[in-house]
């Protein structure tokens, strides 16, 4: 049969509907533009995945070809908007000189 529609997707508290193109971070409503949008769908579709840069030109841009620092900025404006810092990450981490992945953050660990 034929694929039905993209189902949301759960990374952690993170959730992405690529139908309703609607993101929400511990239940509260992500405000992001619409290449934000489409480059976290895109990785949340392949949660722990690393995607090397050129294919998210590829696929997020449609493009062959451009500047990775075109993703970088794009990738730390959503960093921001996810909370975190490219030292801090909590759901975007960088694999230097391969791509980018997006991962749930650890557990938090807890002592008695």
């Amino acid at each position: 049969g034929e694929p039905g529609p993209p189902r949301a997707l759960r990374v952690g508290g993170l959730t992405v509907d690529p139908l309703r193109r609607h993101a929400e971070l511990d239940g509260d409503a992500l405000d992001l533009t619409r290449r934000e949008f489409d480059l976290l769908a895109y990785l949340a579709g392949r949660p722990g995945v690393v995607v090397p840069r050129k294919e998210l030109l590829a696929e997020v841009w449609q493009q062959s070809y451009g500047d990775d620092q075109t993703i970088d900025v794009h990738l730390s404006w959503l960093r921001r908007k996810l909370g975190e810092t490219a030292a801090r990450p909590r759901y975007l981490r960088t694999v230097r000189g391969v791509g980018v992945k997006l991962e749930a953050p650890p557990a938090a660990v807890e002592h008695a």
